[in-house]
C-alpha cells in the first residue's frame, strides 16, 4: 500500500446534492496530483432513498473503492444510524448537528459536529451542508485552504458568481472552525504531483469512439450506459459526430447498421434489457457483414432489475446474440483506460473483418469517476477501415459483394459508387449479392457462404493478444477473472501475499473468438484455480468449461448488486486454502 491511502465515504438521500463534494474531491485531488476512485451506490429514485459515495484517495493508482472508511460524511440521519458503528479508531464522522444526532461511537472515532445554520447563516440553502462538509473534510486532511477555494469557485462560478462566492465564504467559516475544535486526520494529503484529469468510465468509451473516428452514434436512454450518450451529445456537433436519441433499441440497432452501411464508424450503447432488443439486429449485420460496435452496460438483472447496481450477468445473452452461425467479436474491458486503449482496436477490428462487435462493460466500470494521467491517452489512434472500397476501380462491373476468398474478407464497396452497385439483405445470398432462396435453395453454394463468413474467425483470433497469467508463475492458487473484476482481484492479491499466500492471476478480455488452447495449456499449470464472478451461476466459468473442458477449484461469487472488495476474495480465499467449501458468497456488513 502507499504511504498515503484514505478513503471518504459520503451519504444521504437523493436529491441532497452528494455527487457535488465528490466533484469536489476529485478535481481537487487530480490538481493536486493525488490519485483517487469513487464508487457510488445510488438507487433509481429522483429523491429519497440512502446513497453512499465512496472516494478512495492516494499516492499511488488505485483501482478500487478499499476496504475500511477513515471519513463519514453524514448529510442525513439515516447516514449515520447506518454506519457510525462500523466506524473503527483514528477515523472522524462530520455530521450537521442542527438536523443529526450521533449516537455513541466507538472510542477513538472523532465526531466532528457542525453547526451549519450558525457557519452558513440562517436561511441559507439547504445545500450548504456540503460546501461545509466538505471543507471540514479538507482541513482535516491538511488540504490547503487556497487549493479549496479554487475548485469550489471552479464548481459553482459556472451557475453564478454570487453562488461561488458564497459557497466559498461558508467554506472558510467551516474550515476555520475545523482548524479550531478538531484533530487532524493520522494521514495527511500529499501535493506537489503531477496534476492529473478526472473522467467517468462512460467518457472514457465515448472518448475512444471519437478518436476512433465515429461518425454516427445512437442510443436509447438506458442506464447505466446513458453517460455516454450526454458525452455525445455534448460534444458530438463540435466533432462532427452525428447523434440520435432513438425510440427503441430495435430502432436504434437498425439506425446503427444503416449508418455503418453508409460508410461511417458506428456505435449505439444500451444494457441488458435494450441489447435483448438488439438482438436480430446483430444477427443482420452478422449476415450482412456489416461492421457496427455495441456497447453493453451491465446491470443487475433480469428484466428491469435494479438498474442502478452492478453485475456481470450479459455474457451468455452476447454470445447467443441473435440466431444461426456467423462471426462476431465480444470483449470485456477490464477498466475504463483498457476500455479507452481498445476501443479503436475494436472498430479496426470490426472494419478489418466486417462483422458486428460486441463491448460488454457493467456499472463498475461505466459509472466510475477516478483519476488519469493524461499522457496515457491517445486522442489520434491508428485508424484501419479494412478493404472498404471509396471509388471506382478495376472491379467496376463485376463486382462481388460476398467474394469468395481465402480469409474469408469480401471486398466492401460504399453505396453508390458506379459500378459496384450490389444488394444488401438479412436472406442468405451468393457472392454477387443475389439471394440464395429467390431461386432455389443451392445447398454447396449456401454451405460455401457459411464457411466464408466463419474463416474470419481464424484470422480474427490471430491478430488478437492471447491471455497470460500476471504474477509468480509457482504460486499456490491462481485467481482467474474477467471484464471489471480485473483490479480488485489484483489488488487482493497484494493483501494474500501480506498473509502468506502467494497467489496469481489470468484475466480474461477477449470472449469471442477464445484463446481455447492457450487457456488450456495456463490453466494446466496453475496449483489450485479459483474464479471471481459478479453473479450467482458462474456464467464465465460455464463458458471457459465449454470452450476447453477446464473446471476449476473453487467459486468466489457475488450478486448482491455491489461490487468486490479487496477483503471479500481475501478471506474467501483463505477459506477455500484451508479446506472449507469450494463456493464462497461475500456478506457485506457495511449496507450501503
Amino acid at each position: 500500500m502507499g504511504s498515503f491511502d484514505y478513503v471518504i465515504s459520503i451519504g444521504g438521500a437523493a436529491g441532497q446534492g452528494i455527487a457535488t463534494p465528490g466533484d469536489i474531491l476529485a478535481r481537487l485531488c487530480a490538481r493536486l496530483g493525488v490519485h483517487m476512485y469513487a464508487y457510488n451506490a445510488y438507487q433509481s429514485i429522483i429523491r429519497g432513498g440512502h446513497s453512499f459515495l465512496t472516494v478512495r484517495c492516494s499516492d499511488r493508482n488505485v483501482r478500487t473503492h478499499g476496504d475500511t472508511i477513515d471519513l463519514l460524511i453524514c448529510l442525513n440521519q439515516n447516514t449515520m444510524d447506518r454506519h457510525l458503528e462500523h466506524m473503527r479508531e483514528g477515523t472522524s464522522v462530520i455530521y450537521n448537528s442542527n438536523t443529526i444526532n450521533s449516537g455513541e461511537a466507538a472510542e477513538g472515532v472523532q465526531l466532528c459536529p457542525m453547526d451549519v445554520e450558525k457557519l452558513a447563516g440562517k436561511g441559507a440553502n439547504k445545500l450548504m451542508q456540503n460546501t461545509v462538509a466538505i471543507a471540514v473534510g479538507c482541513q482535516l486532511l491538511g488540504v490547503g485552504f487556497s487549493a479549496l477555494e479554487d475548485v469550489i469557485s471552479f464548481q459553482f462560478s459556472a451557475k453564478s458568481e454570487e453562488l461561488g462566492a458564497e459557497n466559498v465564504r461558508v467554506a472558510k467559516s467551516a474550515y476555520d472552525y475545523s482548524a479550531s475544535n478538531f484533530q487532524p486526520a493520522p494521514q495527511q494529503m500529499p501535493s506537489g504531483g503531477e496534476p492529473l484529469a478526472v473522467w467517468r468510465g462512460n467518457e472514457a468509451f465515448a472518448m475512444a469512439a471519437a478518436g476512433a473516428g465515429v461518425k454516427f452514434y445512437c442510443a436509447y436512454p438506458m442506464s447505466p450506459s446513458t453517460g455516454i450518450l450526454h458525452w455525445m451529445a455534448a460534444n458530438g456537433r463540435e466533432l462532427g459526430i452525428m447523434v440520435r436519441q432513438v425510440e427503441d433499441e430495435i430502432s436504434v440497432i437498425c439506425m446503427a447498421i444503416g449508418a455503418a452501411h453508409a460508410g461511417c464508424r458506428s456505435m449505439c450503447a444500451t444494457s441488458g434489457g435494450g441489447f435483448a432488443l438488439m438482438t436480430e439486429g446483430v444477427g443482420a449485420a452478422g449476415m450482412m457483414e456489416v461492421p457496427v460496435v455495441i456497447v453493453d452496460v451491465q446491470r443487475a438483472g433480469p428484466s428491469t432489475g435494479v438498474p442502478t447496481k452492478t453485475e456481470q450477468g450479459d455474457l451468455w445473452q452476447v454470445l447467443g446474440a441473435s440466431q444461426g452461425d456467423f462471426p462476431k467479436l465480444i470483449l470485456a474491458p477490464s477498466s475504463p483506460l483498457d476500455g479507452f486503449q481498445t476501443i479503436p482496436e475494436v472498430f479496426n477490428l470490426a472494419d478489418k473483418y466486417q462483422l458486428p462487435a460486441i463491448i460488454l462493460s457493467d456499472l463498475l466500470i461505466s459509472d466510475e469517476t477516478s483519476t488519469i494521467d493524461p499522457k496515457l491517452l491517445d486522442m489520434h489512434p491508428v485508424i484501419d477501415r479494412g478493404k472498404l472500397i471509396t471509388a471506382a476501380g478495376d472491379e467496376a462491373g463485376s463486382y462481388e459483394r460476398y467474394k469468395f476468398t481465402d480469409s474469408g474478407i469480401s471486398p466492401r464497396a460504399l453505396p453508390g459508387i458506379p459500378g459496384y452497385e450490389h444488394v444488401v439483405a438479412t436472406d442468405e445470398q451468393m457472392p454477387d449479392g443475389v439471394l440464395i432462396s429467390d431461386e432455389f435453395t443451392h445447398p454447396h453454394k449456401r454451405r460455401a457462404m457459411v464457411e466464408k463468413r466463419q474463416r474470419k474467425m481464424e484470422g480474427l483470433l490471430a491478430d488478437l493478444p492471447p491471455p497470460a497469467i500476471v504474477g509468480d508463475a509457482d504460486a499456490e492458487v491462481t485467481l482467474i477473472g474477467w471484464g471489471s473484476t480485473a483490479d480488485v482481484i489484483q489488488e487482493s492479491i497484494e493483501q494474500l501475499a501480506e498473509v502468506g499466500v502467494v497467489a496469481n492471476h489470468l484475466h480474461f478480455k477477449w470472449m469471442v473468438p477464445f484463446h481455447a488452447d492457450e487457456a488450456i495449456e495456463l490453466l494446466s499449470s496453475c496449483k489450485r484455480t479459483i474464479i471471481v464472478e459478479n453473479n450467482f451461476t458462474g456464467h464465465f466459468h460455464r463458458y471457459l468449461r465449454s470452450e476447453t473442458g477446464f473446471t476449476v477449484d473453487g467459486h468466489i461469487r457475488k450478486y448482491d448488486g455491489e461490487p468486490f472488495k479487496p477483503h471479500h476474495i481475501v478471506t474467501a480465499v483463505q477459506e477455500q486454502l484451508t479446506g472449507g467449501e469450494s463456493l464462497s458468497v461475500p456478506y457485506e456488513e457495511i449496507i450501503v
